[in-house]
């Protein structure tokens, strides 16, 4: 297996789970939203997958960013390139996040957070959409190095 098969492989198996998870969270997370009481079933399933479509576009360039600035050909089998990639990755899809948060509730008023979604006080953004950018990339990605690691020669789970 080559250092771009590895590559390829790890990523690819990042964003299948991203999407998978980024779904799940989106779903559970919507009575957070005033969209939840004020539409249709149908604007909610539109809602849901148009949100989950967006997440796995800011976690592919986040990687895609990660991977240019710090991977390297050891990438994802080098711990400490593993980490640095990670770090840069979570601090992108972070930071995008609270932009976007900000920007969507605040300045163009695009969506609304019910009353109980809890607010991150010094950012004033939803704490559940902030949590969804550390926990859905952690998992995903623990999820895609140990699979890549899986295929490596003399790999022992």
């Amino acid at each position: 297996m080559t250092k771009w098969d590895q590559w390829l492989r790890a990523a690819g198996i990042y964003l299948g789970v991203a999407a998978i998870a980024h779904l799940v969270w989106e779903i559970i997370q919507l009575p957070l939203y005033t969209i939840w009481t004020t539409e249709s079933w149908q604007r909610l399933v539109f809602a849901v997958l148009h949100c989950t479509v967006g997440d796995v576009m800011i976690a592919a360039l986040a990687l895609l960013a990660s991977l240019l600035l710090f991977g390297t050909e050891f990438w994802p089998s080098d711990r400490a390139n593993a980490v640095a990639v990670y770090a840069a990755m979570l601090f992108f899809g972070v930071a995008y996040t609270i932009y976007s948060e900000w920007l969507n509730t605040k300045v163009e008023t695009n969506w609304a957070y019910s009353v109980t979604m809890p607010i991150v006080p010094f950012f004033n953004i939803g704490l559940s959409p902030l949590l969804q950018w550390i926990a859905v990339p952690t998992f995903a990605m623990w999820v895609a190095i140990r699979r890549a690691k899986i295929h490596e020669p003399g790999y022992r789970i």
